[in-house]
């Protein structure tokens, strides 16, 4: 009777087995699991398929010993109420995942040193940073320590720093020059916070292109805040039982202020669009619903957060390589809906 082959359990397997099985270098089978394109595709394949024969399990403990990487990036959110924010989680998580890293979400409370000295403490290599300020310290604190990091969305200024973002103030200048080629000339607007990237740069787009057609845009008819529900909410009902003019159109630093502003109108009684137009920004999902149709600024949120997570990569696995920061900087486009209509 023939003998049984003895069973190999994958956690003893090494990829010291593969390579004896595949007649290839210990450092060749390492390249080749993690996908180093500078090894032949056949001898990539070959490694692979014995690996997948072996039920070889890579150990991240072993891994990050001879890397000096511990493959995992925190993701730096502050503003959690944002709606816009979950929809780049998973792209982002998605593309780390394929290039063989693990995602750690962190909230931004306190003193910008105190997560600083979280995120080293924690062994990340590398951070995502998608709601900094314009004066952020954390930011600057990670760029003093020399951790690598990405701004996502937004950006901080002063700080030199890998950033994948979107043109805001040419999303916002669309938004300018369809509200006036609809005949609107008595507008209002409730953007966003001042001391964010997104917020000044929507802004500055929607008032250049409003005065590049000669209306104007009345300081009583403006409000500001933080880009949740409740700022367009109440700053609707602010603008609407303000005195002098009554708007006919209302740009929204995001959808979800725009939606605020949408419920607002809804609950006075004031029809949208044929009484008020509202138009948003960013262009989540809920705003395709069949109950809101809000016309708004797409934004490629999926795009940006895959290209921002490849950027951090590149910039962790080159080191010590320093490379310069890089800019991706993303076109909007508008999306036409159901809440922007012509002056009758």
């Amino acid at each position: 009777m023939p003998k049984r082959r003895a069973r190999t359990h994958s956690s003893s397997i090494t990829s010291h087995d593969i390579a004896r099985m595949t007649g290839v270098s210990q450092s060749t089978v390492s390249r080749a699991l993690r996908g180093d394109p500078h090894v032949a595709a056949a001898t990539r394949e070959r490694v692979l398929q014995a690996a997948r024969e072996l039920r070889y399990v890579p150990s991240d403990i072993g891994r990050s010993l001879s890397t000096r990487l511990t493959r995992r990036i925190g993701m730096v959110v502050t503003d959690v109420a944002n709606p816009f924010y979950p929809y780049l989680v998973g792209p982002l998580h998605d593309v780390l995942d394929e290039l063989g890293y693990r995602m750690v979400l962190f909230a931004e409370r306190g003193e910008a040193g105190a997560l600083a000295d979280r995120l080293a403490g924690q062994s990340i290599d590398g951070v995502v940073l998608t709601t900094a300020m314009l004066e952020s310290e954390l930011a600057r604190d990670l760029h003093a320590r020399g951790l690598p990091f990405v701004f996502l969305n937004r950006v901080a200024e002063g700080v030199p720093g890998d950033v994948v973002t979107v043109d805001n103030a040419l999303g916002a200048s669309l938004v300018g020059h369809e509200v006036v080629r609809r005949g609107h000339t008595d507008v209002a607007a409730i953007f966003g916070p001042l001391e964010t990237s997104t917020g000044r740069d929507r802004e500055r787009g929607f008032r250049v292109a409003l005065a590049s057609a000669g209306v104007q845009l009345p300081e009583a008819a403006v409000r500001h805040g933080d880009y949740h529900y409740d700022t367009g909410y109440e700053g609707m009902l602010s603008i609407m039982s303000g005195t002098g003019m009554r708007p006919t159109a209302v740009f929204c630093g995001n959808d979800a202020i725009a939606i605020g502003a949408l419920n607002a109108a809804r609950k006075a009684g004031v029809a949208v669009p044929d009484e008020v137009s509202i138009i948003g920004f960013d262009d989540i999902p809920i705003a395709d619903w069949e109950l809101i149709q809000l016309t708004t600024v797409h934004t490629p949120a999926s795009e940006m957060a895959a290209s921002a997570g490849r950027l951090l990569v590149e910039r962790i696995e080159a080191r010590p390589r320093v490379l310069e920061p890089r800019i991706r900087i993303y076109e909007p486009h508008l999306v036409m809906r159901r809440t922007l209509a012509d002056v009758s």
